[in-house]
């Protein structure tokens, strides 16, 4: 006899929610047992945990070549992404900020079927408007979780849409925020800030929520806003929102943002989710179902260059965000840091004052942390000390942030470290000036990839390339919540691929306005062939690291996205719910798991198919021995009558063949099927070679990337 819940009282009380419109399913507080008997039931097709996500613009549409002043670009086009509805799974909104206002906008979309819902400080007729469609919030699987009521002492929130965090509406506005004049951070990055789409419309689904530890987002949750958003009728999913890497299987079991997101890609929404902020490193990247387009985070031609004046009258230009007053001449002190050698430079967050007079001084700090924000123990120490600023070098990195709004805390790289380390120890009397925060945007600021940007490959199924594009998320402006401590006058600055992902979900926006019958692999694959490899200006892109390198398909993809050239893409690697299921049984899934997973029947062939097979915009070889032939298939989008030829640039040390070299599309011939003949003239095991596979026909350059890995021992770890 099963040990559940015996009456409906009990029944309901257990009940969190129900899902019907993306899946069938329920979520419910039960027993390790009481879950294991209901698992064992025949009708029953798979029992999950719960568990939890964590949280993962002036200048990036210009840069991008959407500038509104502009008569022809894919903004116009589109009448500024006009009747598309963008769903985002945050941490709520603010709807008083300007960015949301609806002036301009027409009637709200009819076949929209969501609403608003009001709670605590949230009224639903007051805040939500013809640009604000939708606000609900889901905390029931949050509170599941910890089986005690919403608390808000310990870390204040609100029972409502609304956000405190400052993430969610910081988000809504890079993705579809009206247009707001004169905005900027305390004078820093001033501009017109604007979403993607800016006449889109925004639902938001608040899932994410306040603890002691950050915000902590429930799967169940996750699940839920993602089952309403499919029945309310959004065009486009945008997820800022990571969890642990699935290590277990190809396609996580307990990933409901996999899971969830399968579901919307059937009904034909793009979903769009954060690669994730653990990079360097090599495969870290999250979210990497091939249904789901990933974005990586990049720079714009975007710097916040502040001027430090040494005794000596040399002028070192570091960065921050420091737009208090001047720090005329005054002491320059290092540190020493006892117990390390003399020759090696004090932490910064283990800094210990010791002795060393502070007091009016600014003092210079070394940290290995390359993701540091100002806020750290060196900082408040010499603040508590009297001290009047902070060096900090550092490896490079992006996340800046501001310490405090008139306290400078100013980045340099270790080689400009040293040097004014150098001068402290070559004079008696070491004096420094810091100036505010000025503005720098164009040549010669370089793009590169973010350092805490995830890098791939996947590592649950390296032949499927992750991340998929690379968008701006580095000091992105947008508005935020007036609790959102690095606000100021309801903007902020702020980095990581959370605001990569709805900067390439408002461009996704504008793509459906213009192509609504572009299935969600089509629009992903005009993004990726598309995407530049250079930045917009031709220079080369580097990825941020130790050291820094030319970036290649593991850090951004197919590169940086492209709109206005992913508008008319030319050719289109297309793919359905059948492509989808394909890719489950070539990584391993039988029927039954597919159905436990995604709660849908299939049949897999015998043999099994490749993985190298799945119509994936990239080719991505993890292991090969001698040589392999896998095949793609093309759609034509572009004119009826069009001719494209094969242009292969190899990975090194690789031999690639494409048959037949040449592609003729007409009125009656749209899709053409074509094999690639890969081989490998290493004898031993290899690191990744990347190349690149294009289609030419004049107008169009269509390209997919090509990474290989030779690999003769099979499963072999190589530590030499």
């Amino acid at each position: 006899m099963l040990n559940l819940p015996c009456s409906k009282e009990e029944a309901m009380e257990s009940m969190v929610y129900s899902y019907k419109h993306g899946f069938s399913g329920f979520a419910a507080k039960l027993t390790e047992s009481q879950a294991q008997k209901i698992a064992d039931l025949p009708e029953v097709i798979r029992v999950i945990p719960n568990h939890f996500y964590s949280l993962q613009t002036t200048r990036s549409w210009d840069y991008l070549g959407l500038s509104p002043q502009s008569p022809s670009n894919l903004l116009h086009d589109t009448n500024l992404g006009d009747g598309i509805i963008i769903g985002l799974l945050d941490t709520g909104i603010w709807p008083e900020s300007e960015a949301f206002n609806d002036e301009g906008l027409g009637p709200i979309p009819g076949r929209w079927k969501g609403r608003c819902v009001s709670g605590d400080r949230f009224n639903a007729t007051r805040a939500c408007n013809r640009k604000l469609i939708g606000a609900k919030y889901f905390i029931h699987g949050f509170l599941a979780e910890s089986d005690q009521p919403f608390n808000t002492t310990a870390a204040p929130d609100f029972l409502s849409p609304r956000d405190v965090f400052g993430h969610g509406t910081h988000t809504s506005t890079i993705a579809a925020g009206s247009f707001v004049r004169n905005a900027s951070y305390r004078g820093l990055a001033p501009g017109l800030v604007r979403g993607g789409a800016p006449r889109a419309r925004v639902a938001m689904y608040k899932v994410c929520w306040r603890t002691p530890l950050g915000a902590l987002c429930s799967a169940a949750d996750v699940l839920k806003a993602i089952d309403e958003a499919i029945s309310d009728g959004v065009d486009v999913l945008s997820l800022s929102l990571g969890g642990e890497l699935p290590l277990f299987s190809e396609v996580d079991e307990r990933d409901g943002i996999a899971t969830g997101s399968f579901h919307a890609v059937a009904k034909g929404i793009v979903v769009v989710c954060a690669g994730g902020n653990e990079g360097p490193a090599s495969s870290t990247v999250e979210n990497t179902a091939p249904w789901i387009l990933t974005a990586a985070a990049s720079t714009v031609d975007r710097s916040f260059p502040t001027r430090i004046v040494l005794g000596n009258n040399w002028t070192i230009l570091g960065q921050a965000m420091f737009r208090g007053k001047e720090v005329g001449f005054t002491g320059l002190v290092y540190p020493e840091n006892p117990g390390l050698l003399p020759t090696l430079p004090g932490i910064c967050e283990s800094l210990t004052l010791n002795n060393t007079p502070v007091a009016g001084n600014v003092v210079l700090c070394f940290t290995t942390l390359a993701d540091l924000t100002p806020d750290v123990t060196a900082v408040r120490s010499v603040r508590a000390a009297g001290g009047v600023g902070v060096i900090i070098a550092k490896h490079p990195g992006d996340d800046l942030g501001p310490c405090s709004k008139d306290f400078p805390c100013i980045e340099v790289d270790y080689e400009l470290g040293t040097q004014i380390l150098y001068y402290i120890r070559s004079t008696r009397s070491p004096i420094v000036k810091l100036s505010p925060s000025t503005t720098l945007v164009g040549k010669p600021i370089s793009t590169k990839v973010a350092y805490f940007s995830s890098r791939g490959p996947s590592s649950i199924a390296p032949a499927n390339l992750k991340p998929d594009i690379a968008g701006p998320g580095v000091s992105i402006l947008a508005a935020s919540s007036p609790f959102d401590p690095s606000a100021d006058g309801g903007f902020a600055l702020h980095s990581g691929t959370s605001m990569a992902t709805p900067l390439v979900s408002g461009i996704v926006a504008l793509l459906k306005a213009l192509h609504p019958s572009w299935s969600p692999a089509a629009i992903k694959s005009a993004l990726v062939t598309t995407a530049w490899k250079t930045d917009p200006f031709g220079e080369p892109v580097f990825a941020e690291g130790e050291p820094q390198k030319p970036a290649n398909p593991f850090d951004y993809g197919g590169g940086i996205v492209n709109p206005n050239k992913a508008a008319k893409p030319g050719l289109v690697y297309d793919m359905g719910t059948a492509d989808y299921l394909k890719y489950l049984c070539a990584v391993g899934y039988n029927d039954s798991s597919i159905s436990q997973l995604v709660g849908q029947s299939t049949y897999c062939p015998s043999p099994k198919p490749s993985i190298l097979d799945v119509n994936l915009p990239s080719i991505t070889i993890p292991n090969l021995r001698t040589s392999v032939t896998l095949t793609r298939t093309v759609t034509n989008v572009g004119p009826l009558e069009s001719i494209y030829k094969a242009l292969i640039d190899p990975p090194l040390g690789v031999h690639v063949a494409v048959r037949p070299g040449i592609l003729a599309f007409n009125s009656t011939v749209k899709a053409l099927s074509f094999a690639v003949e890969v081989s490998t003239t290493y004898k031993v095991n290899t690191g990744y070679y990347f190349g690149r596979l294009t289609w030419t026909g004049g107008v169009h350059a269509v390209t997919i990337p090509i990474s290989v890995k030779t690999q003769i021992i099979q499963f072999y770890t190589d530590d030499n």
